[in-house]
């Protein structure tokens, strides 16, 4: 299973496009509650086992956590769950504030 890496620039692109477009959160409440990216769904990555009902698998789903790398770890898990299309934000929520929306703080 390849996970498909996508550049934040190229997110906002495909969210211009694909408004409904599921973005899945990895990092802890209280990252997601100082920066996020509108409309995305928080479910930490401890969490993902447990909740994987509330995610479906037939969908695409682009991950994003602080970095890369926990959303990455996410990607995995999921491909290895059976999830087929997943796509990792590379760079993180750190790359959507400076490549996208500076109002989103930096941590």
């Amino acid at each position: 299973m390849t996970v498909t890496q996508l550049s934040a620039s190229a997110l906002k692109t495909r969210i211009e496009h694909e408004p409904h477009l599921f973005l899945l959160d990895v990092r802890e409440p209280h990252e997601f509650a100082f920066a996020r990216i509108e409309n995305s769904v928080l479910i930490p990555l401890n969490q993902i086992p447990q909740r994987l009902g509330e995610l479906n698998p037939q969908q695409e789903i682009v991950v994003i956590c602080h970095h890369g790398v926990r959303s990455s770890q996410a990607c995995m898990y999921l491909a290895n769950s059976g999830f087929k299309q997943l796509v990792n934000l590379t760079g993180g929520i750190d790359a959507w504030s400076c490549d996208c929306d500076n109002s989103v703080p930096r941590y």
